[in-house]
């Protein structure tokens, strides 16, 4: 008698609730992002990321002492290990930013003191150095790629400003470095999205922290998650100009092409944190003169929905991903580090979740996550291939 068959959702687990948790929440229909309790247009511009780590990691904003505390401990924590440099030195140059930094999780881990020990507040501290060292990580690899001298961290800057200045060689503007911190806020944290439920699906087998953290970071390198905002930044170049964003729009839709950095897996209405990276985009672009990636991402954003709606009679909403592009190219970002510089703010999230997978108590969970998939091969239920020694297939 051949077993019935469980039903099968195609749906890539979307509109599925396959976990609880206290971190985040993300109200697509309202378009809210929720920390802890805490509205994002709350956050954004009102606390640094230090704050907003220990916000995650420790269920509450600091107090100043608390805060100065944290930011001591992650400074601390910046440098890495001389051997990680030399085999960032042992990369080719035209090696993927994402790989890199990858590679990168997986050669921390083996320096870190607490690797072995399964503990919450060993967990803890593998996740405070992650967040530290990855910066640190990044911006000697944009050195090395680039024939210069490895810079190494400061430990008087904020941790925005001590990347900037890592990978520029200089100290950043107030403006600057207060722009990028804001950026790392507004992505530090995104409930069940595709890296996240990576790092938690391996921290549920009991892997440890960096384990989790790598998984995480292979998932955002994908052109769907974290890829999205360098392929925003290729088809504004693509765009060229203002004059030429009608045609584009009306090309791309014709030729059935997605435009990038509008639409949302998860928001039917804009995505609140393009609200806040937007006006930073035109003060960014008007600030070093190049005010015409903004200025093409507003009317190609406007000319999107207007066109969308007259022709499918839908919204489109505008993710985070679209400004976040034009600002950080005005930064003089280079563009294949826009996927990396998320996953230096989403790493606060990740080790987060981490930790919630493996030690809260509070929210029921399973022991390991085992989807199941159905068979859609030849042979299936009691109809089996006959088997033939290979001297007489």
């Amino acid at each position: 008698m051949v077993e019935e068959c469980k039903p099968v959702l195609d749906t890539g687990l979307r509109g599925l609730v396959i976990a609880s948790s206290k971190i985040s929440d993300v109200r697509g229909s309202e378009g809210k992002l929720i920390y802890r309790g805490y509205l994002i247009q709350d956050l954004a511009d009102k606390v640094s990321f230090e704050e907003t780590v220990h916000l995650l990691i420790h269920e509450k904003l600091p107090d100043h002492k608390e805060l100065k505390a944290f930011k001591e401990k992650l400074a601390a924590e910046r440098h890495i290990p001389k051997e990680i440099v030399d085999a960032l030195k042992t990369c080719p140059h035209n090696a993927l930013p994402m790989d890199v930094l990858q590679a990168g999780v997986a050669l921390l881990a083996h320096h870190d003191p607490d690797i072995r020990d399964q503990s919450r507040e060993a967990s803890e501290r593998m996740a405070i150095r992650l967040i530290a060292k990855l910066p640190t990580v990044l911006a000697a690899w944009e050195r090395i790629r680039n024939g210069r001298d490895v810079v190494p961290p400061r430990d008087d800057l904020d941790h925005a400003g001590n990347f900037l200045y890592m990978l520029k060689g200089e100290i950043p503007s107030e403006e600057e470095a207060k722009f990028l911190d804001t950026c790392l806020v507004l992505h530090a944290e995104h409930s069940f999205n595709a890296s996240t439920f990576a790092a938690r699906e391996v921290a549920s087998t009991k892997a440890h922290m960096y384990a989790s953290v790598a998984a995480g970071v292979g998932s955002l390198s994908g052109d769907l998650h974290g890829g999205a905002n360098v392929r925003v930044m290729q088809m504004l170049q693509e765009i060229g100009s203002i004059e030429n964003v009608e045609s584009f729009v009306e090309k791309t839709l014709r030729e059935g092409k997605k435009l990038m950095g509008l639409g949302h897996a998860v928001y039917q209405v804009d995505d609140p944190r393009a609200f806040i990276l937007a006006p930073m985009s035109k003060r960014m672009g008007e600030r070093v003169g190049e005010i015409q990636w903004y200025e093409i991402s507003r009317k190609l954003e406007k000319t999107a929905k207007k066109t969308f709606k007259e022709k499918k009679g839908l919204d489109l909403p505008v993710n985070v991903d679209f400004y976040s592009a034009s600002l950080y190219y005005s930064m003089g970002i280079p563009v294949d580090f826009f996927t990396p510089i998320f996953a230096i703010s989403r790493v606060a999230g990740w080790t987060t979740h981490v930790l919630e997978e493996q030690f809260a108590e509070a929210a029921p969970k399973p022991a390991l996550y085992r989807p199941e998939s159905k068979y859609v091969g030849e042979y299936c239920g009691l109809e089996q291939c006959e088997f033939v020694p290979l001297d007489k297939r």
